[in-house]
């Protein structure tokens, strides 16, 4: 994976624009190492038949100076060759391209590496122009923006990867410009009247942009120099948005961040794009919703704007594409304060879970994550659940081969140090036909954040251990997995443990000395689709050491029914965000 996605970063590298309005690119001609990849980029801009090109070359270290130059020679004289009609070009004639080294030519015995150990200044002659060579400056790998751009909506680069940079010294440049003619006729970029409209690294268009499209112009740079400015031109227009929201009237609620002893926590079932963008769910599942708003590229607008306003400290979603929160939710987040941690479901599954955690407010002890089918069998705490069920074949086929996994992220508060807490995050099962699983499932969940707490507890006995299990627990509150946490114990009598007759268990109760409390209740809904609706998502908290300050209300069932179900126009998910405020008491 590592490798197919440093392949696909240097492909995208040759497609990148250097600005050619900055007069600081025109003169430099940039040369970068690539360590562990053994090759060397070289890029610059030349002035050829009056519009101004881009050259790209990689070499490797180990070429001689001699052979570079022929390179480079050669490209420049096809591209002035290319499009001459009379194709008049003498041979002899070829382009002089020279290095030196102050004022000396460097020796073409000389290999493209030995040029990052000279003490310069490096010139590169090219024509009768004359380039600053300069090496391993900040450089922007790859940048893209939204295919998806909504007024009122925040606007971000994705897919931003820099080499050499500090995103704090990074600069930002937003322009807006039709790109039609008074005749009605699309204009390449380069005739685009662009119009300055900000300087962050967000821009959020207001109405009056509907209908131009964005620039980007990024210049990457560290505590000591900067790199070359990169564009990049959205492939969009900036189209209307759905009108308001319903998170934005729970935005009213979390205008402000949170402080001292108090901190916020939200947990979201964004629906991953592998679940959403199919033939099946817009025919079958959601064919009540457009197919532009089931489109991650659409969703993923109303879902950054949803969680940037609630202004929370911890955040823990489900369902999460590896892809959405490498390119997407780290990046944005992360401008607005946010550290995020991606952790990937078993098997071959391209989604997992997410924790973010505001960076003034906690620091990262530590974190761990489990596959819930491999623990059962080797954690000595969880002996008694497999005893109960080794035996029972079809059970176990089945269970083991589900891809739920937890996370536990260990923080610790900045203003209050001897406060840490544990921050699980799961996604349990969703068959309809399989609530014992779920409830053994929820049974590894909370006996293995114990496991961790009581560790932590031996650790640092001088620290206060609280734990928060957040997630999709695809239980509604009568299941057993309510009752376990709730009231510390799942007799063996519960119908859960006969939800398939065929995998019934018998004789197992589960039991837990945890004291924990459903932070926002039972709400009605915290799913709404057009077959299913009910409560199935919990922060639950542990009430000996935290108490609940607020929970942010509920969309109502008007809301909700207004476009049918979820996910609609205006609810980028089928689940619905919960927050609350808690405290340490």
């Amino acid at each position: 994976m590592i490798y197919r996605f440093s392949f696909w970063c240097r492909k995208l590298n040759t497609l990148l624009s250097l600005s050619k309005s900055k007069t600081m690119n025109l003169e430099k001609c940039y040369f970068r190492y690539i360590e562990g990849e053994e090759k060397i980029d070289i890029t610059f801009l030349l002035k050829v038949k009056e519009s101004v090109r881009q050259f790209n070359f990689s070499r490797k270290p180990t070429e001689k100076i001699d052979t570079l130059l022929t390179r480079i020679g050669n490209n420049i004289q096809k591209v002035v060759a290319k499009g001459n009609k009379k194709k008049i070009i003498n041979e002899q004639q070829d382009v002089a391209v020279q290095l030196y080294d102050k004022n000396n030519a460097i020796s073409e015995e000389s290999t493209c590496i030995d040029l990052f150990s000279l003490q310069g200044p490096i010139k590169l002659h090219v024509y009768n122009h004359i380039y600053e060579v300069v090496f391993n400056v900040p450089w922007v790998v790859s940048i893209n923006l939204p295919q998806c751009i909504l007024a009122g909506f925040p606007v971000y680069p994705e897919n931003f990867v820099v080499q050499n940079a500090d995103n704090q010294y990074n600069l930002y440049t937003w322009y807006k410009g039709l790109s039609i003619n008074e005749k009605g006729n699309n204009m390449s970029e380069i005739h685009i009247k662009w119009e300055t409209v900000g300087n962050e690294n967000i821009y959020i268009p207001t109405t009056r942009d509907i209908g131009m499209k964005l620039k980007l112009e990024c210049t990457p740079g560290n505590d000591k120099i900067t790199g070359p400015t990169v564009e990049v031109v959205s492939k969009n227009v900036i189209e209307a948005g759905p009108g308001t929201c319903p998170f934005e009237t729970r935005h009213m609620f979390t205008t402000t961040k949170l402080t001292n002893k108090s901190f916020r926590c939200v947990t979201y079932n964004i629906l991953a794009d592998l679940y959403c963008d199919s033939d099946y769910t817009r025919s079958v599942l959601h064919p009540y919703c457009p197919s532009y708003a089931l489109h991650i590229d659409y969703r993923k607008q109303l879902v950054m704007k949803e969680l940037l306003g609630y202004n929370a400290d911890i955040i823990c979603l489900q369902e999460v594409d590896s892809k959405i929160f490498h390119n997407t939710l780290n990046p944005l987040l992360g401008i607005n304060g946010l550290q995020g941690k991606f952790y990937r479901k078993g098997k071959e599954v391209a989604e997992g879970l997410a924790c973010f955690y505001r960076k003034k407010r906690f620091n990262l002890l530590g974190e761990e994550k489990i596959l819930l089918s491999d623990v059962i069998k080797t954690e000595a705490y969880l002996q008694s659940i497999w005893d109960a069920i080794k035996d029972n074949g079809p059970l176990v086929t089945r269970f083991l081969d589900r891809s739920t996994v937890a996370s536990a992220t260990i923080l610790q508060s900045v203003e209050n140090s001897n406060e840490v807490v544990v921050v699980g995050n799961t996604h349990l099962y969703f068959h309809p036909d399989a609530d014992h699983i779920r409830l053994i499932q929820g049974g590894i969940y909370v006996y293995w954040l114990n496991e961790i707490r009581s560790n932590l507890m031996n650790q640092m006995p001088e620290k206060r251990i609280s734990l928060l299990l957040c997630g999709d627990f695809n239980s509604v509150p009568s299941c057993g997995v309510y009752k376990l946490y709730t009231t510390g114990l799942a007799p063996s009598s519960l119908p859960d443990w006969k939800s398939n007759t065929d995998e019934a268990v018998y004789n197992l109760s589960l039991q837990q000395d945890l004291p924990l409390g459903s932070a926002c209740g039972t709400p009605p809904f915290t799913n709404f689709t057009a077959g299913f609706a009910d409560c199935l998502d919990y922060i639950f908290y542990d009430k000996t050491n935290l108490e609940v300050e607020q929970v942010v209300p509920l969309p109502s069932e008007e809301e909700l029914r207004a476009h049918t179900a979820l996910p609609s126009i205006v609810f980028p998910s089928d689940h619905i965000a919960l927050i609350t405020d808690l405290q340490f008491k």
